[in-house]
């Protein structure tokens, strides 16, 4: 399974980008799919989810701002990203959890696209 994360960039606070997730391979079925974020000098957080029945959360802080959604297909999925402040700036990773030939509830990662919100 690999995912391919794109839509990361520079932007100004207050602006917006819409970050996607493609997962291709041996995928039988997605269960959960999910962005993470680490900026710099912080721990990697958990920052939106979206399960198999469309039941999504949020971290408090981008509660109202990000939007986590996917494709009708269901294997790709995307985190729009409004009113961004400094503070959003990390790597954004996307990860999945899903179920192969051999495996089940399997986790993957994709690379990592840097979102860089300047003041």
């Amino acid at each position: 399974v690999q995912l391919q994360a794109s839509g990361g960039g520079l932007v100004q606070a207050g602006g917006s980008l819409r970050l996607s997730c493609a997962a291709s391979g041996s995928i039988r079925s997605i269960n959960a799919m999910g962005w993470h974020r680490q900026g710099p000098g912080k721990q990697r957080e958990l920052v939106a989810t979206i399960t198999s029945g469309g039941t999504t959360s949020y971290v408090d802080s981008v509660k109202g701002r990000f939007t986590i959604s996917r494709d009708s297909a269901g294997n790709t999925f995307y985190l729009e990203m409004n009113s961004l402040k400094p503070e959003d700036t990390a790597v954004y990773y996307c990860n999945v959890n899903a179920n192969t030939a051999i495996r089940l509830r399997q986790s993957y990662w994709g690379q990592g696209t840097l979102v860089t919100v300047s003041s």
